[in-house]
């Protein structure tokens, strides 16, 4: 770990950086150039007092997801990355389809995005991020760990992951599901991730192997769907998605028609969140 090389690393990034780059309002006037540690460390879900140790050259060597998630935060390019995880002391992560660094150009649009649901998946369905609206329309998918990270395991493991869709369009998804699974195979190969998934997909679910029969092959986002909410009920969305060069990473983009009743529920889950609608909640 090159400690000194570290920290000159961190400050130059941090200071060439405006809140802005990363999706932050730029508040009062600012005595210096560039993010505040603090704000770096929020985006990077550690504490400020670690990151200002790294800064000053004496913090313990961080760990490889603490890594990653400082790399989304400062949004450093893949050759930026590397070199951060070489100075830290670690093994450079492979390069591959199923690379889960975010593209920086790709958080460019999603920082932006603040007003209609966005989220950012890999080929196997892993949200990378998601936005407040995004959380509130389809729930916190930062909450999963191991293969529930993938929604193409959820889908066939967590019955509930269903229910947002109406009951006709299920047999769709999951085909849809399916097939983009099996682009992710043919990209990375069986040893693979995306391989891992298929196998473990056929030994919990009969479904999932009667689909996986079919050999469908694509990469699927209807441009038009409806998603249940709990409390809100049938939204009818549009979806547009913006892929990377290989291919390997995807911006979902929801949007409502404007003046629709879509659009009308949107702008209650912007004031209301992921807040229950109940009395009960009300009562408080």
């Amino acid at each position: 770990m090159d400690q000194p090389a570290l920290a000159a690393f961190l400050r130059t990034r941090r200071a060439g950086l405006r809140p802005e780059d990363v999706g932050l309002s730029t508040g009062a006037r600012r005595l210096v150039p560039g993010l505040r540690r603090e704000e770096v460390a929020a985006l990077a879900g550690m504490s400020a007092d670690y990151y200002v140790r790294m800064e000053q050259a004496r913090s313990p060597q961080p760990s490889e997801q603490m890594l990653s998630a400082l790399a989304r935060a400062i949004r450093l390019s893949s050759d930026e990355r590397d070199y951060l995880y070489r100075l830290a002391g670690h093994n450079v992560p492979a390069r591959t389809p199923q690379d889960n660094h975010v593209s920086p150009a790709l958080l460019r649009v999603f920082d932006r995005l603040e007003h209609t649901p966005a989220l950012i998946l890999s080929s196997l369905g892993e949200t990378l991020a998601q936005n407040r609206l995004g959380a509130a329309l389809l729930g916190d998918h930062s909450r999963h760990t191991g293969l529930a990270r993938s929604s193409v395991y959820r889908w066939f493991t967590e019955p509930a992951e269903r229910e947002i869709y109406p009951v006709a369009d299920r047999h769709r998804q999951g085909r849809a599901q399916t097939s983009s699974l099996r682009v992710a195979l043919g990209a990375a190969g069986p040893r693979s991730r995306a391989g891992v998934l298929v196998r473990e997909l056929h030994k919990v679910s009969p479904e999932f192997t009667e689909i996986w029969e079919l050999h469908e092959v694509a990469t699927r986002f209807e441009d038009h769907k409806t998603l249940i909410h709990a409390e809100l009920g049938p939204i009818d969305l549009d979806c547009q998605a913006l892929f990377t060069e290989d291919q390997g990473q995807a911006l979902l983009i929801l949007t409502a028609a404007p003046r629709s009743e879509a659009a009308e529920k949107l702008e209650l889950l912007a004031v209301l969140g992921q807040q229950t609608f109940s009395p009960a909640h009300d009562s408080r």
